[in-house]
This record gives structure tokens, C-alpha cells and sequence, in this order.
């Protein structure tokens, strides 16, 4: 204490000898009472108002409890959500992947910037990966979309992909809801990019964009099954300077690929466009090919009907995970866990016969 003392003492004739006027005295029952305002937590009900307001903290701190684990936050998400339905399902949902390096943050600034010029109001979901070691995610994507993130009819939601595969946010799908909501009536969702299993995206948007880059090797990867067979639009960015004729090539080569599989249920025969997000061409051309899209399936009741299918599917994914979820937090099943998990590592078991012992517990 004295060393403290004697220390503070020394700081203030410092201060007062280079003419620095030490801070105010603070009342301790005023940073009390800042501290506390500050741990607070909005009710539902303010939150609920919020978020239909377009109020962006609301919806910053709704989509927080979206995403946290705590049981407590898990109840109140839930009633933000139940409240939000009737405002939601007015968006055209876009989801947009790529592998990493193919532009995807350049290409939905560019692509938002068009939107709000429109006055579209868009909310970007973008799932940054995870560590698989760390467990830790940079966010970075609004660091990326400087011009994008100070535009008023813009929100940009960086999300931690944790161990979801895909990459897709455990709670994109409701994090969608309560942007809708809030009156954003065109969402983007940009993914991780990371392999086939990418396409958990397709479950939860209307319209699937593809990015690619000409001279990669990837137009190869045309006559191949997997995630381009999902797509609705295939576009080549980066498509300027030296590489324009590279990029006219990958477009051909993808348009023969895309007219080698069977006709989509949707009745829309996926197209190849060209861009340069960095340069801002072919912006334009691109959203006058979803909103054809959008007609088309909407004309022949596609639109509808997918939505429909999709909130089945997360139905019974919401249930698996719930499950999943109350199955380990189970007293019995993390004690007998550990000792089968010791039991692997020694040799004297299976995961297959560890799994039927957890499973059989009550």
C-alpha cells in the first residue's frame, strides 16, 4: 500500500510539473451505478421493440443472444424470434461462398453498395471459420467492407463458425428472422468457402451464388457433382485487366458443364456471369439475374414452396441439435463420458461399443 501510495504521489508531481491537471475525483457510488447500468440487460420486451424499430444496438444485442449457449439467453432468444415471425420471410435471402481468395468480402461490398444505392436496406451475415485449435475467429469482415459498413441502410454481423459444418453459424437461420424484422429486406450470407460441405448455405437461402476464378483450375471442377450443381449463378471474379480473356474461357467451359445436369425443380437454368467486384463491373448485371430468378420461381410457386421445405429441414435440425445439447449436459453422461473417453485412449474399448454405453444411460 505505501509503495502504491508513494508511486501515485510521484505521478501527481509529474502531472502538476508538466502542467497536466490530474483527473477529477470520481464519486465511487457513480462508477457503482455506471458499472451496474453497464451489466444490465435489456428485457424482451425492449429488445422486441427495438429490433421492429430498425434499431441497430437491439438488433446487435438480440442477435447476441441468438448465438450465446447460457440456457437463460437461449429462453429470451426465444421469445425475441416467436416475436419477430410475423415480420419476417420479406426478404430475398442470397447466399453467397467461394473458396478463400476469390473475393467474396470485395464482391458484397460492391454487390451491398449497388443494393442500397437501389434503396435496398441489406444485412450481411458473414461466417468467419474458426480455429479448429484456438477455437478463436478473426471477424474481420467489416474491416474489409469499410465503405459498406458506414452506409445507413447496411448491417454487417460477423459470426464465428465455431464447429458447425459448413461453416454456416449455428443460429444464422434465426439470426435471418431477426433481421428481417428490423426491415432489412435483402440478406447476404457469406460463407467460409471451405469444400463440399459448404452447402449447408443452400437449406436457408432463395437464391445460391457461386464465386470462381478463371486460371485456378476450377473449371475443371465444372463436370464434377458437388456444390456447383446447387448453385443458381456461377460468377467469374476478377474478371479485368489481364485476365478478362482467361475469364471468358472458365465462362465457357462452365456453361457446358451447367447444361450437362438435369433440369432444377426451380425451372431456372443456372447462368455464368462475369465481374470485377475490385472495379465494380458486372455488379449491375448480376442483381437483374437474381430478381429474374426471383420472378420466375415466385411465377411458378418454387419460392413458396422451398421456403416451406427449408423450415422443415431446420425443424428437425433445431431438434437434433436440442437433443444433442440436453444428452451431454446430463450429469450421468459426462462422469461416464470421461471414464469411456480414458477407456479409447488405453485400448480397451471402441468408440462404437463407448457410444452404445453412453447411449443406454437414463
Amino acid at each position: 500500500m505505501k509503495f502504491v501510495a508513494k508511486k501515485n504521489k510521484k505521478i501527481s508531481a509529474l502531472q502538476e510539473k508538466k502542467g497536466i491537471s490530474p483527473p477529477a475525483t470520481t464519486d465511487s457510488k457513480a462508477v457503482s451505478r455506471l458499472k451496474d447500468r453497464r451489466k444490465k440487460q435489456p428485457s424482451t420486451a425492449h429488445l422486441i421493440e427495438g429490433v421492429l424499430k430498425g434499431n441497430i444496438t437491439a438488433l446487435s444485442r438480440a442477435i447476441t443472444l441468438i448465438e450465446s449457449n447460457n440456457p437463460k439467453h437461449l429462453n429470451m432468444a426465444n421469445v425475441i424470434i416467436e416475436a419477430c415471425l410475423p415480420f419476417a420471410n420479406s426478404s430475398v435471402r442470397i447466399g453467397i461462398t467461394g473458396v478463400p481468395g476469390v473475393g467474396k468480402s470485395t464482391f458484397i461490398e460492391s454487390f451491398g453498395m449497388h443494393l442500397t444505392a437501389l434503396n435496398k436496406k441489406v444485412a450481411v451475415l458473414a461466417v468467419d471459420p474458426s480455429s479448429t485449435i484456438t477455437k478463436g475467429s478473426i471477424l474481420g469482415d467489416k474491416t474489409r467492407m469499410e465503405d459498406l459498413v458506414k452506409n445507413k441502410n447496411a448491417f454487417i454481423r460477423p459470426s464465428a463458425s465455431g464447429n458447425t459444418l459448413g461453416g454456416v453459424a449455428r443460429k444464422t437461420r434465426e439470426t435471418i428472422i431477426v433481421c428481417e424484422a428490423a426491415g432489412f429486406d435483402t440478406i447476404l450470407i457469406e460463407t467460409v468457402g471451405v469444400g463440399q460441405s459448404e452447402t449447408t448455405v443452400h437449406s436457408m437461402v432463395d437464391f445460391f451464388l457461386l464465386l470462381k476464378l478463371s486460371g485456378a483450375g476450377d473449371e475443371l471442377q465444372g463436370i464434377k457433382r458437388g456444390i456447383i450443381e446447387m448453385a443458381d449463378a456461377i460468377v467469374i471474379n476478377k474478371a479485368d485487366g489481364h485476365n478478362i480473356n482467361p475469364a471468358n474461357l472458365a465462362k465457357v467451359e462452365f456453361n457446358r458443364a451447367l447444361h450437362l445436369y438435369p433440369e432444377k425443380a426451380s425451372k431456372w437454368q443456372p447462368r455464368v456471369s462475369l465481374c470485377s467486384a475490385l472495379h465494380n463491373d458486372g455488379i449491375d448485371s448480376i442483381w437483374e439475374m437474381v430478381l429474374a430468378y426471383i420472378e420466375l420461381t415466385k411465377a411458378n410457386n418454387y419460392f413458396e414452396n422451398n421456403r416451406n421445405e427449408q423450415n422443415k429441414y431446420w425443424l428437425l435440425q433445431t431438434i437434433e441439435a436440442q437433443l444433442k445439447l440436453d444428452f451431454f449436459n446430463r450429469d450421468r453422461v459426462k462422469s461416464e463420458l470421461e471414464n469411456q473417453l480414458r477407456r479409447i485412449e488405453n485400448q480397451e474399448t471402441t468408440p462404437f461399443a463407448a457410444a452404445e454405453v453412453l447411449l443406454k444411460l437414463k
